[in-house]
This record gives structure tokens, C-alpha cells and sequence, in this order.
């Protein structure tokens, strides 16, 4: 049987590995136009694979070996179930794409997956937390509450995905690599018209040095050469500095690295007080609650947010406030001044508890506590009627 030599103490990664293997799964990647961070962590997942195999050829494993990886990270690892789901698709793509051998099915233990409901802010919180964000930070903010957009489809736009006139942001190549059109909040226009500007004198300077490309998507720097160079494709928020790109090695400015935008928003959250486990991405959970209590078509939400399916954006009718103000609460509804807790009907007046009685028997077929609601309802609606008349006269 086939072994490779172990890795080396404090060597590369991959030294315990013939470098086509990973290299092949790379080009597979590159070739479908997966995210950098998709190779990333694929070509992690191999790694791991073999490596817990004790470094097995993996052509010589298959079903079974995956199903003892996947189980060794759910049960002794204690790893998530999106994190587990990550690994076997990944093992699915090498052993599809590289080793061109089809794995029908894993009999594995799964992760147990949580049902989380997503944090969301006020709107007053949401405000809160950009208005402690400081320039391009307080914009990229303000354009993900506003737009609904991820960080990372913020952080990739270009000069040209904005269109002022129309007030509208192109996401290109979102989640799923769809691309779609949301709104571009009439509070940052004036402020992006402002920046941009900066931008673009930085972009000037760098092609006076011999710089000034930036990355182009599905290789469109080969079929249009001097299209990296053109204002109109550079990031909106680029690095402060040159980098190389990890593919092509090319030394240019990327965007704005995720890092320094969590960071931001963890601070300016912080600074405004609020204690709920929220990030980046609360922005974008606020943005679609919102709307829904404003009143707008959930179809509409799911258009701006990019959803395949409404079934993903009716989460949100799970957290609105609206849904939960309209429900009173055992605690709250007999202690109004009205009605007290445990009152007897012998203890109400004559009259009422006459009226009461029949309510309770004809309108109400018997249900009691419906009609203590309607009652409390009357005399809420009432009694704010009488103190919005009495603050008249005064």
C-alpha cells in the first residue's frame, strides 16, 4: 500500500503531498471562478483529510474513510454543522473534479445545526452604531444598513456599480454569483460624491509610479488589457497600500480588507452601548426587518437582498417587533388600573359586572378571556381619549 512521508516540524503544509494533487484541485477552482477563500478552504479540507488518514493516497479511500473524517469532526472536534458541511463538500469537489471518482453517498453523523434567529437592531441602535463610524467606515456602514448589502459585496464594489442618477448599486457576482440591484440611499450620495474624489487622485498617483491595475473577474484583463487601469472598474474602498494578488502574484491595490471593517463596527458598537452579540452582517439582518415593518412586500425584500427563495427572507417576520406589540403579555394584562389580578366579577360594580356577563355570553360564546381583552382594549382606548382631552384644556 501506498503511504506518503510525513510532514516536516515547522515545514510547508503541504510537503507530505505530491504538489499536483493540490495543484490540481486548484486549477479545477480557478476554472469555475471560485472565491480565493473558496480554494482556501477546499484545499484546506484535503489537507486535513489525509493527514487524519495518516496520509492515505486518497484514491485508495473513498464512502467510508470520509464518513470516519466527518464524524471524527462533528463528535471529537465539536465543529458546527455549516463548518462540517463545508469539509464534505469540499472532499465531493476533489474526488468529483480531481480524482474523477463519484462519492453517492455519506452515512455520517451530522452536526446537530442550531436554530438561530438573527440579531437585529433598532433603528435607533443601527443609527447609533454608524453615526460612531468615521468617514469611508461611516459610508461602507451606511450602505450596508442601507442597501442590505454583505461586507464583503460593499468592500468589492467599483467605481461603476454606482449610478447616482438613477440611485441604484449593481452587486456583481453576490452570493451564489448572482448578480442583483439594490437601492442607493439618498444619505450617502452627497458624501460618496464628495469621496470619491480622493479616490480617484490616489488612483492617479499610482499609474504615475507604474502601478494603478486592480484584479478583473473571469480573466477579463486578458481579453481587454487596459481595462484594469480605468477609473470606472477601480474598488470604491481601496487598500491603503499596494499588495500582490495571491493568484497572480501582479503587485496592485485590492479593496479594503474585511478585518478593518469588523474591527470598526466592533468599536462603534461598544462605544454605542449596545450589548447584543451583533457584527457586520446585523446591518443587513436590520435592513430586511425594517422594511418588513414598514409595511413592504416581502417580495420585494427578497429581490434586494438576493434570496432564491422567500422561504430564507420570511425569517425576518420571526423578529419584528410589530409581530411581538401585538400580543399582550399574562403579566401585563390585568394590571392596568381596569382590571386587578385575581378579581373577582362579585367585586366589579352591578352595571359592569351585568354587562360583563352578557358580553361574555353572547358576543363572546363564553370565552372570558376574550372578552376581558376587549374590555381592556375599550378601556385603553378610552382613557387615552379622556387624557388627550384634559392635556387640551389645560
Amino acid at each position: 500500500m501506498k503511504h506518503f512521508n510525513q510532514a516536516q516540524p515547522g515545514g510547508q503544509r503541504e510537503g507530505a503531498l505530491p504538489p499536483k494533487l493540490l495543484d490540481q484541485l486548484r486549477r479545477e477552482l480557478r476554472t469555475e471562478h471560485y472565491a480565493l477563500s473558496t480554494e482556501e478552504a477546499y484545499t484546506d479540507w484535503v489537507y486535513r483529510y489525509i493527514i487524519f488518514h495518516h496520509t492515505r493516497h486518497p484514491g485508495e479511500m473513498g464512502a467510508e474513510e470520509i464518513k470516519q473524517f466527518l464524524t471524527h469532526l462533528a463528535v471529537e472536534r465539536h465543529v458546527a454543522a455549516s463548518t462540517q458541511n463545508q469539509a464534505l463538500c469540499g472532499l465531493l469537489y476533489f474526488y468529483r473534479k480531481v480524482l474523477k471518482k463519484e462519492i453517492k453517498h455519506v452515512d455520517v453523523v451530522w452536526a446537530k445545526k442550531p436554530k438561530l434567529m438573527p440579531e437585529v437592531f433598532t433603528p435607533e441602535e443601527a443609527m447609533a452604531v454608524v453615526s460612531h463610524l468615521q468617514k469611508k467606515y461611516w459610508l461602507l456602514g451606511t450602505l450596508m444598513y442601507g442597501a442590505g448589502l454583505r461586507l464583503i459585496e460593499s468592500l468589492r464594489l467599483r467605481v461603476k456599480d454606482i449610478d447616482f442618477a438613477y440611485k441604484k448599486i449593481t452587486v456583481r457576482s453576490g452570493k451564489g454569483e448572482k448578480d442583483r440591484v439594490t437601492m442607493l440611499p439618498e444619505s450617502v450620495i452627497k458624501p460618496l460624491q464628495k469621496y470619491l474624489p480622493e479616490v480617484k487622485k490616489q488612483h492617479e498617483a499610482d499609474l504615475k509610479t507604474g502601478f494603478g491595475t486592480v484584479h478583473m473577474p473571469y480573466a477579463l484583463d486578458r481579453k481587454y488589457p487596459h481595462k484594469n487601469k480605468e477609473w470606472g472598474w477601480q474598488y470604491v474602498f481601496p487598500a491603503s497600500k499596494l499588495s500582490s494578488d495571491p493568484r497572480s502574484g501582479v503587485k496592485q491595490r485590492h479593496h479594503l480588507d474585511e478585518s478593518a471593517m469588523q474591527k470598526e463596527v466592533h468599536d462603534a458598537i461598544r462605544k454605542a452601548g449596545i450589548h447584543k452579540h451583533a457584527s457586520c452582517h446585523t446591518f443587513r439582518h436590520s435592513f430586511a426587518t425594517h422594511l418588513l415593518e414598514a409595511g413592504y412586500d416581502i417580495r420585494i425584500v427578497q429581490e434586494l437582498l438576493g434570496h432564491d427563495d422567500v422561504e430564507t427572507t420570511q425569517i425576518y417576520t420571526h423578529v419584528l417587533a410589530k409581530r411581538l406589540q401585538s400580543v399582550r403579555s399574562p403579566a401585563d394584562m390585568f394590571g392596568n388600573g381596569f382590571l386587578k389580578p385575581n378579581i373577582a366579577l362579585g367585586e366589579l360594580p352591578p352595571a359592569l359586572e351585568k354587562r360583563f356577563r352578557e358580553a361574555v355570553a353572547n358576543q363572546y360564546k363564553g370565552d372570558i378571556q376574550a372578552a376581558l381583552t376587549a374590555f381592556l382594549d375599550v378601556h385603553e382606548k378610552y382613557g387615552a381619549a379622556a387624557a388627550s382631552g384634559r392635556a387640551k384644556n389645560v
